[in-house]
């Protein structure tokens, strides 16, 4: 069975989170978001039912660790997005899937294929 709930983005740079957006809708996807900031995640998070999230590592120099953190304690599963290597992730979730920027539409698509 497809899991209806929609995956949230989070993501700062305006025109990279819309391509995320974009890549998901058009496979016919349902979004939350882009949550640019990690209080506008853990909001999205706390408010409604996601199957996922697309994280960027850093928000305007603030780690996602919190959020990657808070999808852990509720089984939700999640991947980074970031331009930077895996050493850039919080350490703590530095296992977690990665797409790497610049990205492909099918990169972002068979992260989220699992959730």
């Amino acid at each position: 069975m497809i899991n209806p709930h929609p995956i949230l983005v989070v993501e700062d740079e305006f025109l990279i989170a819309l391509d995320i957006v974009a890549a998901l809708e058009n496979a016919g996807l349902a979004v939350v978001g882009p949550a640019s900031t990690v209080s506008d995640a853990l909001t999205a998070i706390q408010t409604g039912p996601i199957r996922g999230a697309l994280l960027d590592a850093h928000l305007g120099g603030e780690s996602a660790s919190r959020i990657a953190d808070v999808l852990t304690s509720r089984e939700l599963p999640f991947a980074f997005v970031s331009g930077y290597g895996r050493e850039s992730l919080p350490p703590a979730h530095s296992a977690a899937p990665l797409v790497r920027k610049p990205f492909t539409d099918q990169e972002i698509l068979a992260a989220v294929a699992g959730f």
